[in-house]
């Protein structure tokens, strides 16, 4: 501020007599500082990151949209496969208490069969339990990068927004700069409007950039239920995977009997 105030000066004590001629001119010119007034006369460059800026943010409520959507229907098929699996006491039981199974359950029964099925000469094992959870931990991880898709444009325009709004800033007060300048004037006239349009791009960056945050908080805990909610369907299938492979080792114990 003292600097700019200092520029001011000294471009007023270089020619006093074009200031207060340009000052009178001025005196009874009124300009509109409507945002949209604003917006229409700023520089090029402030208009392109103005732009940019209200396109991440329409980039951030699409998003909000599509994954609340995207996550109360997954939300809902898990917790409906935990009630499933909880009634089934073996993995043919599980099998036909899920019917078409989602992407989800259809993965990790898949993979609970097929680690059956190449574990099939050493069922009595105790690794074979291990090496599904492995597999079911696998799965999870997978779900989680896939529920999460998306997410990054709001950690992206939620850290970078309000930078990008004050280069805005920084470009167009350099520009009412030299128009201070060539103007050679200290009415606030010729000065405000400038200043105005330039402060409005970290005004739209902050407009962008505080519910990006936001939102980006609240998916975040919303994907953290839903993953505590993966979490327990593969709980489910590992036990009912346990269940099966101890009938098999007590079943091979009353045929080794007989």
């Amino acid at each position: 501020m003292l600097a700019l105030a200092s520029f001011i000066s000294s471009c007023a004590a270089q020619s006093p007599s074009a200031a207060r001629t340009v000052d009178t001119a001025m005196a009874g010119k009124t300009h509109d500082l409507s945002v949209s007034a604003m917006f229409y006369n700023a520089d090029i460059v402030v208009k392109v990151v103005m732009i940019g800026l209200l396109l991440a943010s329409i980039g951030t409520w699409t998003v909000l949209i599509a994954k609340t959507i995207e996550l109360k229907r997954a939300r809902q098929r898990a917790v409906d496969a935990v009630a499933k699996l909880s009634e089934a006491r073996g993995l043919s039981e599980a099998r036909l208490a899920l019917g078409n199974a989602d992407r989800l359950t259809a993965a990790l029964l898949s993979e609970a069969t097929r680690e059956l099925r190449l574990s099939s000469d050493i069922l009595s094992g105790p690794g074979v339990k291990e090496r599904i959870a492995s597999c079911f931990a696998e799965v999870e991880r997978a779900e989680a990068l896939s529920i999460k898709r998306g997410t990054g444009l709001l950690a992206s325009v939620g850290s970078t927004g309000p930078f990008v709004g004050l280069f805005g800033t920084v470009w167009g007060i350099m520009n009412s700069f030299i128009g201070i300048s060539k103007a050679q004037t200290t009415n606030l006239a010729v000065v405000a409007p400038g200043i105005a349009e330039a402060l409005l791009a970290t005004a739209v960056g902050l407009f962008a950039a505080i519910p990006a945050v936001l939102i980006y908080n609240h998916l975040a805990r919303q994907t953290g239920a839903y993953l505590e909610l993966v979490s327990n369907v593969s709980g489910e299938l590992l036990r009912i995977v346990s269940r099966d492979l101890d009938r098999g080792h007590h079943a091979n114990k009353i045929q080794a009997a007989e």
